[in-house]
């Protein structure tokens, strides 16, 4: 079950992605500070948790981005995790394509994000060569989703939790 969080599962999403993500990258991820930081910041525009036998398994945050500082109705996804002994059941995909109808039914106009382009192509996100986030060594993995024809030029920015130090 997919569901938007409540403030009851703070902690259980903050132990779902420490989970995921630890060993993933890092042996200390700072991906379940970035969600903190952005609910505490109310900065959290969607935040969908996936559910099974009345645990919490998953979760995926959306923000908005700024391109070249304006807010243009551009969201990020992430981060997104979903518990290891849960993986490849589909649940990361499910959150995934609810999340972006979402937002896309809250007026959003796109969506970015930073991950692999094996995985995300499957939702339709691709590179834009004009479109850039800076700090990416190969800007192939930063991807961008517009719900509409228009994509636009210059550079992302995430919100300041997103470049907290751990």
């Amino acid at each position: 079950m997919i569901r938007t969080e409540t403030p009851a599962d703070a902690k259980a999403i903050e132990e779902v992605t420490l989970t995921a993500f630890t060993g993933l990258f890092s042996d200390n991820p700072t991906e379940h500070l970035i969600v903190n930081s952005l609910r505490e910041a109310d900065a959290l525009s969607l935040s969908l948790v996936a559910e099974k036998d009345a645990g919490i398994v998953g979760h995926i945050a959306f923000s908005v981005v700024t391109v070249d500082g304006v807010d243009i109705g551009w969201y990020g996804l992430g981060p997104i995790s979903v518990l290891p002994e849960f993986q490849k059941q589909s649940i990361g995909s499910t959150l995934i394509k609810k999340g972006l109808e979402q937002i896309r039914n809250m007026g959003g106009k796109g969506c970015v994000l930073l991950g692999s382009p094996e995985y995300y192509q499957r939702f339709g996100f691709k590179s834009y060569p004009n479109l850039y986030y800076e700090g990416v060594e190969e800007q192939r993995y930063f991807m961008a989703l517009p719900f509409y024809e228009e994509v636009p030029d210059g550079k992302v920015e995430y919100h300041k939790a997103f470049y907290m130090e751990a």
